[in-house]
C-alpha cells in the first residue's frame, strides 16, 4: 500500500508541536520547583496542580464552541502569543522577586484555560492539514515528535535550568510559544470552519453558546462508536491515573529502583510510547481502527499485568514500555478516527466533548490510588489497574464491532496548526 505524503503543512504544525512541548518541558518542572521554595505546605503545592487540572474540565466545552466558531489557524497563534507574553511577564516577575503562590496558582490555571481553547482548534484542524487516510500517521508523528522533546530534551535539563537561574526555564518556554505562533502564521491563510447548510450566518441569529454545546455533546452521543470508544478511554484513565500517582513509589519502593535511576527506568515509558506513535498509522493501515483498538487494550492488559507481578526493574521496565506503546497506539486511533468520521464544522465540540469524558475519570482514579496506596501499599493498586483493563478489555471486545463504511463527511480546504499531546503514559 502506497504511503499518502503528509506534505509542508504538516511538517509546520509538527515543528511548532515540538517546539511548543520542549518548552512546557522546561516549565512544568520548573513551575514545581519553585513553589517549593516558596512554600513546604503540601496543600499550596497541590493546589497548582489542581489550577492546572481544573480549566479542561471547567472550559473544555467552551472551547470547543469556539474553536468551531473563529478561525482555527488566527486562533491558534493568538492564543500562542497570549500564552508567549504571560509566560514572559511570569519569568520577569520571578527575577524581579514579585512571583509569589498566588502568582504561580493564577500562571497555571491561565495557561491551563488557553489550552483548552487551542487543543480543540488544533483537533479540529488537523483533517484539513492531511488526507483522512494518513490522519493516524499523522497523529502519530505528532505524538513521538513531543515526546522526544519533551522525554529526551526537555525533561532532563529542566532541573540544569532552574539551577542556572528560575527565571530562565519560563523565558525559553515563552520563546517556545512565540515560535509556534510564527510557525502556525506560515501554513496558509483561512481555517473557518464551514457553516453547516441551513444554520444561520450572521452573527444576530446564530445559537447561543449553550445551545452549540449541547450539539457537540448530543453529535458525540449519538455516534455509538465514538461514545462507546471515549467510555473506554475513561475506563483506561482511571487505571493510568492511578498507576501514575503511585509510580515513583511502586518503584522505589517494591522494585528497588534506586533514586539515581528512576528516570532512567520512566525512560523505558518515553521509548515505548514513541515506537508506538510511530507504528500507529502502519496498525490502523493494516488492521483498521476498530479491530486495532481491541487488539491494543488487551496487550496492554497483558503488559500491565507483568508489570504488577514484576518484581525486577528490568522486567517492570519492559513492560511499561509495552504498555505505553498501547497507549500511544491506542491516542492516535482514537483521535484519528472521531476526526474521520466528525464533520468540519462540529470538530471543535466533538473533540472537546471526547476529551472531557475521557479525562473525568483520572481525578477519581489518582484520589482512589493514594488512599488505597496510603492503606495497603501501592501493589493492590497495580493490581486493580490490572482488573480494570481486564474489564475495559472484555468491554472492547464486545463493543468495538466493525460498523459499515461511513460516507467522507466535508472538510475545509485549508490549514491546520499543531497538536500538543499529552506524555505517552495517559490518555
Amino acid at each position: 500500500m502506497p504511503t499518502t505524503r503528509l506534505g509542508r503543512d504538516f511538517r509546520l504544525l509538527w515543528s511548532a508541536a515540538v517546539s511548543s512541548r520542549l518548552g512546557d518541558a522546561l516549565r512544568t518542572p520548573a513551575l514545581a520547583l519553585l513553589a517549593a521554595t516558596l512554600t513546604r505546605d503540601p496543600r499550596l503545592i497541590a493546589a497548582i496542580t489542581v489550577a492546572a487540572q481544573l480549566p479542561p474540565l471547567l472550559f473544555g466545552l467552551l472551547g470547543g464552541v469556539y474553536a468551531d466558531r473563529w478561525d482555527r489557524r488566527r486562533t491558534m497563534a493568538l492564543v500562542d502569543g497570549a500564552r508567549a507574553a504571560l509566560v514572559a511577564a511570569f519569568a520577569v516577575a520571578i527575577v524581579t522577586g514579585r512571583a509569589g503562590v498566588v502568582t504561580l496558582l493564577l500562571v497555571a490555571f491561565l495557561l491551563a484555560a488557553l489550552g483548552s481553547l487551542f487543543d480543540a482548534a488544533s483537533f479540529a484542524l488537523l483533517p484539513s492539514v492531511v488526507p483522512p487516510t494518513a490522519l493516524p500517521r499523522a497523529n502519530g508523528r505528532l505524538q513521538a515528535g513531543t515526546a522526544v522533546a519533551g522525554g529526551f530534551l526537555g525533561a532532563p535539563v529542566a532541573g540544569l535550568a532552574f539551577a542556572a537561574s528560575p527565571a530562565l526555564p519560563f523565558a525559553v518556554d515563552a520563546a517556545t510559544f512565540a515560535l509556534a505562533a510564527l510557525l502556525v502564521l506560515a501554513l496558509p491563510r483561512g481555517g473557518h470552519p464551514p457553516v453547516p447548510a441551513g444554520l444561520p450566518t450572521d452573527r444576530a441569529r446564530r445559537p447561543s453558546v449553550l445551545a452549540e454545546v449541547t450539539a457537540g455533546l448530543r453529535r458525540l452521543r449519538d455516534d455509538r462508536t465514538l461514545w462507546q470508544v471515549s467510555l473506554l478511554s475513561a475506563g483506561c484513565n482511571l487505571a493510568i491515573s492511578g498507576l501514575l500517582a503511585v509510580l515513583v513509589l511502586h518503584a522505589l519502593d517494591v522494585l528497588r529502583v534506586p533514586p539515581a535511576g528512576y528516570g532512567l527506568f520512566t525512560a523505558s515509558a518515553i521509548v515505548g510510547g514513541v515506537v508506538g506513535a510511530l507504528t500507529a498509522g502502519r496498525i490502523a493501515a493494516r488492521f483498521r481502527t476498530l479491530p486495532a483498538l481491541r487488539v491494543v487494550v488487551a496487550g496492554q492488559t497483558v503488559a500491565l499485568a507483568g508489570f504488577a507481578f514484576a518484581r525486577h526493574p528490568v522486567p517492570a521496565g519492559l513492560a511499561l514500555a509495552v504498555f505505553a506503546a498501547g497507549t500511544s497506539v491506542w491516542n492516535s486511533l482514537w483521535t484519528s478516527y472521531g476526526q474521520q468520521r466528525v464533520p468540519a464544522a462540529l470538530l471543535g465540540r466533538v473533540g472537546a466533548a471526547q476529551r472531557m469524558l475521557g479525562l473525568l475519570t483520572a481525578p477519581v482514579g489518582a484520589t482512589l490510588a493514594g488512599l488505597v496506596a496510603g492503606a495497603y501499599g501501592t501493589v493492590p493498586v497495580t493490581v486493580a489497574a490490572v482488573g480494570t483493563f481486564a474489564l475495559v478489555t472484555v468491554a472492547a471486545w464486545r463493543m468495538l464491532r466493525p460498523a459499515a463504511p461511513t460516507p467522507p463527511v466535508d472538510r475545509p480546504t485549508t490549514a491546520g496548526t499543531a497538536v500538543r499531546p499529552g506524555p505517552p503514559p495517559s490518555r
